[in-house]
């Protein structure tokens, strides 16, 4: 069975969600392969993937509203926090959440739905240019 991977670069600006399946959409065509699944995997410790609806974006506001009420950063016992407040809330949320979405597709179309997007979840603060493996199967 054919592989196809390419790497991917989603820049982010602070906590949020970036979407990027026009991106994983653009390989998919390069890769020439028409039925199979992708895996999209995260190569970060403080950042995640999430299949979160696109079309609202208040649905992703309040996705990030209650992971802030889940995990706060103002929690004086947590010691991971050599890289700010933000260092050890954004490893739990990874760590709470996903690193790799597996997502199929057919007829060289991903099989996502009406409303549902691949997003990268960046949990840290700061500026940050995010890794993205895609490794493509199929035939």
């Amino acid at each position: 069975m054919p592989v196809y991977t390419q790497q991917l670069s989603v820049r982010t600006s602070g906590q949020g969600t970036y979407e990027f399946t026009d991106e994983i959409a653009s390989a998919l065509r390069q890769s020439g392969l028409r039925e199979g699944t992708v895996t999209v995997f995260c190569q970060h410790t403080s950042c995640s993937l999430v299949i979160m609806e696109n079309a609202d974006p208040s649905a992703r506001r309040d996705l990030h509203y209650f992971m802030q009420k889940l995990v706060p950063e103002d929690d004086p016992n947590y010691t991971h926090t050599l890289e700010g407040p933000d260092d050890m809330t954004s490893h739990i949320k990874m760590a709470l959440t996903r690193t790799a979405e597996v997502v199929p597709f057919a007829d060289g179309q991903l099989c996502l739905g009406t409303w549902q997007g691949v997003f990268l979840w960046e949990h840290r603060d700061a500026l940050h240019s995010r890794r993205i493996v895609l490794s493509f199967q199929g035939e």
